[in-house]
Protein backbone atom coordinates (compact mmCIF):
# COMPACT_ATOMS: atom_id res chain seq x y z
CA UNK A 1 0.00 0.00 0.00
CA UNK A 2 2.82 2.36 0.96
CA UNK A 3 4.56 1.61 -2.34
CA UNK A 4 1.39 2.48 -4.27
CA UNK A 5 1.12 5.82 -2.47
CA UNK A 6 4.73 6.58 -3.28
CA UNK A 7 4.17 5.81 -6.95
CA UNK A 8 1.01 7.92 -6.99
CA UNK A 9 2.89 10.77 -5.34
CA UNK A 10 5.68 10.58 -7.91
CA UNK A 11 3.17 10.51 -10.76
CA UNK A 12 1.41 13.54 -9.29
CA UNK A 13 4.66 15.50 -8.95
CA UNK A 14 5.68 14.61 -12.51
CA UNK A 15 2.26 15.67 -13.78
CA UNK A 16 2.43 19.03 -11.97
CA UNK A 17 5.98 19.60 -13.20
CA UNK A 18 4.95 18.77 -16.76
CA UNK A 19 1.99 21.14 -16.62
CA UNK A 20 4.16 23.88 -15.13
CA UNK A 21 6.79 23.41 -17.83
CA UNK A 22 4.06 23.55 -20.50
CA UNK A 23 2.70 26.82 -19.10
CA UNK A 24 6.19 28.32 -18.85
CA UNK A 25 6.91 27.24 -22.41
CA UNK A 26 3.67 28.72 -23.68
CA UNK A 27 4.30 32.05 -21.94
CA UNK A 28 7.85 32.18 -23.23
CA UNK A 29 6.93 31.41 -26.84
CA UNK A 30 3.95 33.77 -26.88
CA UNK A 31 5.30 36.60 -24.74
CA UNK A 32 5.33 39.20 -27.50
CA UNK A 33 1.77 38.36 -28.49
CA UNK A 34 0.82 38.96 -24.85
CA UNK A 35 2.73 42.25 -24.66
CA UNK A 36 1.96 43.77 -28.05
CA UNK A 37 -1.73 43.56 -28.91
CA UNK A 38 -2.51 45.30 -32.20
CA UNK A 39 -6.07 44.96 -33.41
CA UNK A 40 -8.65 46.42 -35.75
CA UNK A 41 -8.22 48.40 -38.95
CA UNK A 42 -6.57 51.80 -38.86
CA UNK A 43 -9.40 54.23 -39.67
CA UNK A 44 -9.20 57.36 -41.76
CA UNK A 45 -8.53 60.21 -39.31
CA UNK A 46 -11.55 62.19 -40.54
CA UNK A 47 -13.82 59.29 -39.62
CA UNK A 48 -12.82 59.70 -35.96
CA UNK A 49 -13.07 63.48 -35.97
CA UNK A 50 -9.47 64.34 -36.89
CA UNK A 51 -10.01 66.31 -40.07
CA UNK A 52 -6.67 68.16 -39.91
CA UNK A 53 -4.53 65.02 -39.80
CA UNK A 54 -2.35 63.90 -42.69
CA UNK A 55 -1.73 60.17 -43.09
CA UNK A 56 1.92 59.64 -43.97
CA UNK A 57 4.28 56.73 -44.48
CA UNK A 58 7.68 56.98 -42.84
CA UNK A 59 10.42 54.63 -43.95
CA UNK A 60 12.66 53.68 -41.05
CA UNK A 61 16.38 53.11 -41.43
CA UNK A 62 15.92 49.33 -41.67
CA UNK A 63 13.25 49.65 -44.37
CA UNK A 64 10.23 49.18 -42.12
CA UNK A 65 7.35 51.43 -43.13
CA UNK A 66 5.34 53.10 -40.41
CA UNK A 67 2.02 54.81 -40.90
CA UNK A 68 1.97 58.06 -38.93
CA UNK A 69 -0.72 60.62 -38.29
CA UNK A 70 0.74 64.09 -38.52
CA UNK A 71 -0.31 67.71 -38.34
CA UNK A 72 1.69 70.94 -38.09
CA UNK A 73 1.20 73.28 -35.16
CA UNK A 74 -1.69 75.65 -35.67
CA UNK A 75 -0.12 78.13 -33.24
CA UNK A 76 3.14 79.61 -34.44
CA UNK A 77 6.07 78.39 -32.38
CA UNK A 78 4.06 75.75 -30.49
CA UNK A 79 5.79 72.40 -30.00
CA UNK A 80 4.97 69.15 -31.73
CA UNK A 81 3.82 66.22 -29.61
CA UNK A 82 5.41 62.88 -30.47
CA UNK A 83 2.58 60.67 -29.20
CA UNK A 84 3.49 57.05 -28.39
CA UNK A 85 0.42 54.92 -27.77
CA UNK A 86 -0.33 51.94 -25.54
CA UNK A 87 -0.11 48.21 -26.16
CA UNK A 88 -3.59 47.48 -27.53
CA UNK A 89 -5.72 48.40 -30.50
CA UNK A 90 -4.63 51.12 -32.91
CA UNK A 91 -4.27 54.88 -33.24
CA UNK A 92 -7.98 55.34 -33.87
CA UNK A 93 -8.65 54.32 -30.28
CA UNK A 94 -6.73 57.43 -29.13
CA UNK A 95 -8.67 59.93 -31.25
CA UNK A 96 -9.99 61.89 -28.25
CA UNK A 97 -6.49 62.46 -26.91
CA UNK A 98 -5.14 63.47 -30.30
CA UNK A 99 -8.04 65.86 -30.86
CA UNK A 100 -7.24 67.68 -27.61
CA UNK A 101 -3.62 68.07 -28.67
CA UNK A 102 -4.63 69.55 -32.02
CA UNK A 103 -7.31 71.79 -30.52
CA UNK A 104 -4.68 73.33 -28.28
CA UNK A 105 -2.70 74.48 -31.32
CA UNK A 106 0.15 71.99 -30.95
CA UNK A 107 1.64 69.93 -33.73
CA UNK A 108 1.33 66.16 -33.72
CA UNK A 109 3.25 63.12 -34.89
CA UNK A 110 1.63 59.83 -33.85
CA UNK A 111 3.14 56.64 -35.26
CA UNK A 112 1.37 53.33 -35.50
CA UNK A 113 4.00 50.98 -34.09
CA UNK A 114 5.59 48.48 -36.42
CA UNK A 115 3.38 45.41 -36.60
CA UNK A 116 0.30 47.49 -35.72
CA UNK A 117 -2.46 48.41 -38.21
CA UNK A 118 -1.00 50.32 -41.13
CA UNK A 119 2.65 49.54 -40.40
CA UNK A 120 4.97 46.74 -41.41
CA UNK A 121 7.55 44.95 -39.28
CA UNK A 122 7.53 43.26 -35.89
CA UNK A 123 7.37 45.10 -32.56
CA UNK A 124 10.01 44.69 -29.87
CA UNK A 125 11.61 46.93 -27.29
CA UNK A 126 14.63 47.55 -29.49
CA UNK A 127 12.64 48.37 -32.63
CA UNK A 128 10.09 50.62 -30.93
CA UNK A 129 12.80 52.63 -29.21
CA UNK A 130 14.80 52.85 -32.43
CA UNK A 131 11.73 54.12 -34.29
CA UNK A 132 11.00 56.64 -31.54
CA UNK A 133 14.52 58.01 -31.72
CA UNK A 134 14.40 58.25 -35.50
CA UNK A 135 11.07 60.08 -35.48
CA UNK A 136 12.27 62.44 -32.75
CA UNK A 137 15.38 63.26 -34.76
CA UNK A 138 13.31 64.00 -37.86
CA UNK A 139 11.21 66.51 -35.92
CA UNK A 140 14.11 68.08 -34.06
CA UNK A 141 16.28 68.36 -37.17
CA UNK A 142 13.37 70.19 -38.84
CA UNK A 143 13.52 72.79 -36.08
CA UNK A 144 10.56 71.53 -34.02
CA UNK A 145 10.38 71.69 -30.25
CA UNK A 146 9.28 68.17 -29.26
CA UNK A 147 7.10 67.04 -26.37
CA UNK A 148 7.35 63.30 -25.78
CA UNK A 149 4.04 61.85 -24.64
CA UNK A 150 3.85 58.17 -23.75
CA UNK A 151 0.68 56.31 -22.89
CA UNK A 152 1.07 53.09 -20.86
CA UNK A 153 3.43 50.93 -22.96
CA UNK A 154 4.40 54.10 -24.81
CA UNK A 155 5.74 55.59 -21.58
CA UNK A 156 8.67 53.17 -21.69
CA UNK A 157 9.43 54.11 -25.29
CA UNK A 158 9.12 57.83 -24.56
CA UNK A 159 11.38 57.54 -21.51
CA UNK A 160 14.04 55.71 -23.50
CA UNK A 161 13.94 58.44 -26.14
CA UNK A 162 14.12 61.19 -23.51
CA UNK A 163 17.11 59.52 -21.86
CA UNK A 164 18.98 59.68 -25.16
CA UNK A 165 17.60 63.00 -26.40
CA UNK A 166 17.86 65.61 -23.62
CA UNK A 167 16.90 68.22 -26.22
CA UNK A 168 13.24 67.24 -25.77
CA UNK A 169 11.06 70.02 -24.35
CA UNK A 170 9.10 67.80 -21.97
CA UNK A 171 8.39 64.16 -21.18
CA UNK A 172 4.82 63.19 -20.26
CA UNK A 173 4.21 59.72 -18.82
CA UNK A 174 0.56 58.65 -18.71
CA UNK A 175 0.00 55.63 -16.42
CA UNK A 176 3.60 54.35 -16.57
CA UNK A 177 5.12 51.19 -15.15
CA UNK A 178 8.51 50.73 -13.53
CA UNK A 179 9.15 47.88 -15.99
CA UNK A 180 7.02 45.43 -17.94
CA UNK A 181 8.84 42.66 -16.11
CA UNK A 182 7.70 44.14 -12.78
CA UNK A 183 4.05 44.17 -13.90
CA UNK A 184 4.40 40.60 -15.15
CA UNK A 185 5.96 39.48 -11.87
CA UNK A 186 3.01 40.95 -9.96
CA UNK A 187 0.49 39.20 -12.22
CA UNK A 188 2.34 35.90 -12.44
CA UNK A 189 4.34 35.55 -9.21
CA UNK A 190 4.71 31.82 -9.85
CA UNK A 191 6.61 32.38 -13.10
CA UNK A 192 10.33 33.24 -13.45
CA UNK A 193 9.46 36.26 -15.58
CA UNK A 194 12.79 38.04 -15.15
CA UNK A 195 14.48 35.09 -16.83
CA UNK A 196 11.82 34.71 -19.52
CA UNK A 197 11.05 38.21 -20.79
CA UNK A 198 12.83 39.63 -23.81
CA UNK A 199 11.24 43.10 -23.69
CA UNK A 200 11.52 44.26 -20.09
CA UNK A 201 11.16 48.02 -20.76
CA UNK A 202 12.83 48.92 -17.45
CA UNK A 203 12.05 52.62 -17.12
CA UNK A 204 13.13 52.41 -13.47
CA UNK A 205 16.72 51.88 -14.61
CA UNK A 206 16.87 55.15 -16.59
CA UNK A 207 14.40 57.55 -14.99
CA UNK A 208 17.10 59.00 -12.75
CA UNK A 209 19.28 59.84 -15.75
CA UNK A 210 16.63 61.76 -17.70
CA UNK A 211 17.38 65.49 -17.87
CA UNK A 212 14.11 66.43 -19.58
CA UNK A 213 11.40 67.96 -17.33
CA UNK A 214 8.99 65.11 -16.67
CA UNK A 215 5.32 64.91 -15.71
CA UNK A 216 3.90 61.62 -14.43
CA UNK A 217 0.14 61.05 -14.23
CA UNK A 218 -1.38 58.04 -12.49
CA UNK A 219 -4.80 57.20 -11.11
CA UNK A 220 -5.54 55.44 -7.84
CA UNK A 221 -8.18 53.34 -9.62
CA UNK A 222 -5.76 51.92 -12.19
CA UNK A 223 -6.24 48.14 -12.26
CA UNK A 224 -3.98 47.61 -15.27
CA UNK A 225 -0.82 49.24 -13.94
CA UNK A 226 -1.15 49.85 -10.18
CA UNK A 227 -0.45 53.39 -9.04
CA UNK A 228 2.60 52.43 -7.03
CA UNK A 229 4.50 52.10 -10.32
CA UNK A 230 4.04 55.77 -11.16
CA UNK A 231 4.75 56.82 -7.58
CA UNK A 232 7.97 54.85 -7.50
CA UNK A 233 9.17 56.30 -10.80
CA UNK A 234 8.44 59.81 -9.55
CA UNK A 235 10.49 59.19 -6.43
CA UNK A 236 13.36 57.72 -8.42
CA UNK A 237 13.27 60.57 -10.94
CA UNK A 238 14.12 63.26 -8.42
CA UNK A 239 13.52 66.99 -8.72
CA UNK A 240 12.94 67.03 -12.49
CA UNK A 241 9.77 64.96 -12.06
CA UNK A 242 6.32 66.21 -11.07
CA UNK A 243 3.87 63.52 -9.98
CA UNK A 244 0.13 64.00 -10.38
CA UNK A 245 -1.92 61.52 -8.37
CA UNK A 246 -5.48 61.35 -9.67
CA UNK A 247 -7.94 59.99 -7.08
CA UNK A 248 -10.23 57.42 -8.68
CA UNK A 249 -8.58 57.74 -12.08
CA UNK A 250 -8.41 54.51 -14.06
CA UNK A 251 -5.90 53.44 -16.67
CA UNK A 252 -7.60 55.03 -19.67
CA UNK A 253 -9.46 57.95 -18.09
CA UNK A 254 -6.73 60.34 -17.01
CA UNK A 255 -7.43 62.86 -19.75
CA UNK A 256 -10.95 63.34 -18.42
CA UNK A 257 -9.34 64.60 -15.18
CA UNK A 258 -7.55 67.45 -16.93
CA UNK A 259 -4.27 65.78 -17.83
CA UNK A 260 -3.74 67.76 -21.01
CA UNK A 261 -4.57 71.09 -19.41
CA UNK A 262 -1.96 70.38 -16.76
CA UNK A 263 0.61 69.62 -19.45
CA UNK A 264 -0.16 72.91 -21.18
CA UNK A 265 0.11 74.81 -17.90
CA UNK A 266 3.62 73.43 -17.38
CA UNK A 267 4.83 74.19 -20.90
CA UNK A 268 6.24 77.55 -21.95
CA UNK A 269 3.67 79.85 -23.53
CA UNK A 270 4.00 80.24 -27.29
Amino acid sequence: MTSRWKIAGIVFIVLIATLYAAVVGYMYLNQRALLFKPSGILPEPASVGLVDIDVMTKSMEDGTELTVWAAPAATQGAPTVLFLHGQSGNLGDRADRLREILNSGYGLLAPSYRGYPGSTGTPSQATLVSDGLELFDQLYDAGEAVVLHGQSLGTAVAAQVAAQRPEATMLVLEAPFTATVDVAAERYPWLPVSALMHDQFATRDIIGTIEVPTLIFHGTGDQTVPVHHGARLAKMGGERVEFFLIPGGTHNELWSYGLWQTVQDRLPQY
